[in-house]
């Protein structure tokens, strides 16, 4: 029976386990390729995405800064969409498209993205950045005609040239109402106060910007009036120095001790709301933005070189992996197999036998392999042993036959009657010899013939015992039988009364005179037992393994005296195997053996 192999040692177990491993490792791998690869990508896209966003939003918040209205804004629309591959459209609260970069009759999105309101949203100070105030690009009544852009350029220019003096490097901007700005860069320690003695042209403000100055002071006041407030003193409204526009920290500092800090809030709301008030006719409303996908082609991802060392990386890893778990794995699978291969390729008169070093399918297929060579190495010295009992077997009758032959021939003897009946003796036992074969090679071929049939064991036993009655007179021997109730077998009548036959003979050859061969029959369970028991000399216990082996005999001398070929035991233990039954020896020396055999009950005969 085929031991058990408990599960973790299995060879299905086992592969299963490295299949597993090496398939995690991959998923692990390729996951994390995955998720660096991806999240690399849609951050790099969503900064992207995000700075074109922003891009389009600040410059339409400077369209609008910059221009009344909307009209005319289309064709910026249409650049944008164009340049950033984005959909891009302008709405009214109402959502009445303004502008659009989709066909007519697209749907817009669900939610707009931002506002464009430069009044309120300031993206110029600060790329990329949505800042709370008013957008410095709006500048309204601030922006300067050419005839005064030109006289502060001048000054400008006068003002760079007095700083160079000192070896103070500056630049040139202008802001987005036209005025220039010059900014020292790298100034010598001690040089601040050169930048108010050079630039005396730069910090006044001109006609265009006082005049606007003034029109906002009169809204602050308004606004001061409206909610009661009295800052005590003169309202003055300056520009900041860069141009950027109206320095409301600076009208805070100016009237701080004038005014508590609740009023210098409430001047600082006036004064944007005052701001807002008076740049409004020169931006354009506050629009809605939406943005889409865009209908331009979806570009194809390209890794980049980062992105392929870390895959190439990683398989490379996953392949290494996988090649060393496959050689750990096929390595101590193969090993036991090489050795069963080289022990199958040994001459088989060697009868080699390989090492049991596990206890999975590998190892039984070696305890399986040694067990074979065993009963192979068994099975041919059964072989030779069987060549040469046949011959030893057959040899003694021919030799009779053949010398009483040869004297007939030379005239030594005259073939009288008592010659042809030893010869007629000797052929019989020829006969038998290779009649008991016969049947052997038949039982071993699986091709022993049964007619079954209800048989009386009571009937059965009778007939041996008659058959065998003058044997048992002629020796001296009392032949018995008895039979407990009825009982019935299903089995061939003639095969049954050879095999018991086979057992009384070879009983009554053992069995001194004036003993006793019993024949017994009894049920047990759903079974038949017969018995065969003498009153002989018994069989010796190292011989019982042996007693139903081919031409074995306890008479190591092979001495026929006793008589008998050696098969009979051997052709009953292969009829008692054809009729599903068994068949045991049992014997104490000195107190005769006991044969039984166990064979299913038979029904009986049907009425």
């Amino acid at each position: 029976m085929t031991p058990r192999i408990p599960v973790r040692k299995r060879l299905s177990a086992r592969l299963l386990l490295a299949s597993a491993l090496i398939a995690l490792c991959s998923v692990a791998a390729t996951a994390w390729i995955a998720v660096a690869t991806t999240t690399s990508a849609l951050k790099e896209e969503q900064g992207q995405d995000l700075a074109a966003d922003n891009s389009i939003l600040a410059e339409l918040s400077g369209w609008a800064a910059t221009h009344p209205d909307w009209k005319g804004v289309r064709g910026t629309v249409r650049e944008l969409a164009e340049r950033t591959g984005r959909r891009i459209a302008l709405t009214t609260a109402d959502r009445t498209v303004l502008a659009d970069s989709a066909p007519r009759g697209t749907s817009l999105p669900p939610s707009p993205a931002a506002a464009v309101d430069p009044l309120h949203t300031d993206t110029y100070t600060e790329s990329g950045a949505q800042l709370s105030g008013i957008d410095p690009r709006a500048v309204g009544p601030f922006a300067l005609p050419r005839a005064e852009r030109g006289r502060l350029l001048a000054g400008a220019k006068q003002e760079r040239a007095c700083l160079d003096r000192f070896h103070v490097r500056t630049t040139l901007a202008f802001s987005p109402s036209g005025r220039p700005v010059v900014t020292a860069a790298d100034a010598p320690e001690g040089s601040d106060y050169l930048l108010p003695k050079c630039g005396y042209l730069l910090g006044e403000p001109t006609a265009t910007e006082r005049k606007a100055l003034d029109a906002l002071t009169d809204g602050v006041r308004a606004c001061l009036d409206d909610k009661d407030v009295d800052l005590r003193a003169p309202l003055y409204l300056t520009l900041e120095t860069d141009g950027t526009g109206v320095v409301d920290a600076e009208v805070l500092a100016k009237y701080q001790q004038a005014a508590g800090e609740d009023d210098a809030d409430t001047l600082m709301g006036c004064v944007t709301s005052a701001r807002r008030a008076q740049l409004t006719p020169y931006v354009a409303p506050v629009a809605e933005l939406f943005l889409g996908i865009g209908d331009q082609s979806v570009p194809r991802f390209d890794m980049s070189p980062v992105n392929k060392a870390k895959v190439v990386g990683a398989a490379g890893l996953v392949l290494a992996f996988t090649v060393a778990v496959t050689a750990v794995v096929a390595t101590r699978l193969v090993r036991p197999l090489r050795a069963l291969t080289a022990a199958a390729q040994q001459p088989p008169e060697l009868h080699v036998r390989v090492p049991v070093t596990t206890r999975d399918e590998t190892g039984i297929l070696a305890e399986a392999f040694n067990d074979l060579t065993e009963r192979r190495e068994r099975l041919e010295a059964q072989r030779k042993a069987m060549v040469s009992d046949i011959a030893h077997e057959l040899r003694t009758p021919l030799t009779n036959i053949r010398g009483w032959l040869e004297v007939t021939r030379d005239g030594v003897v005259d073939p009288d009657p008592a010659l042809l009946s030893a010869l007629h003796d000797e052929a019989l036992v020829l006969q038998r010899i290779i009649d008991d074969l016969q049947d052997l090679a038949a039982a071993d071929a699986g091709t022993l013939r049964l007619h079954r049939e209800p048989v009386r064991v009571g009937d059965l036993l009778d007939q041996v015992a008659g058959a065998h009655g003058a044997a048992a007179d002629a020796a001296g021997v009392a032949l018995r039988t008895g039979v407990e109730g009825e009982l019935w077998l299903d089995a061939d009548p003639v095969r049954m009364r050879q095999a018991l036959g086979n057992l009384v003979s070879n009983a009554l050859r053992h069995t001194p005179a004036d003993g006793t061969v019993t024949l017994t029959a009894r049920r047990d369970a759903d079974r038949i037992v017969l018995t065969v028991t003498d009153t002989g000399g018994g069989i010796a216990p190292e011989d019982l393994p042996h007693v139903f082996d081919r031409f074995w005999r306890a008479e190591k001398s092979r001495s026929r005296r006793t008589g008998g070929s050696g098969l009979g035991l051997s052709i009953v233990r292969h009829l008692l195997a054809a009729h599903d039954g068994t068949v045991v020896a049992d014997s104490t020396p000195g107190h005769g053996a006991e044969f039984t055999l166990s064979l299913p009950a038979g029904p009986g005969p049907t009425p």
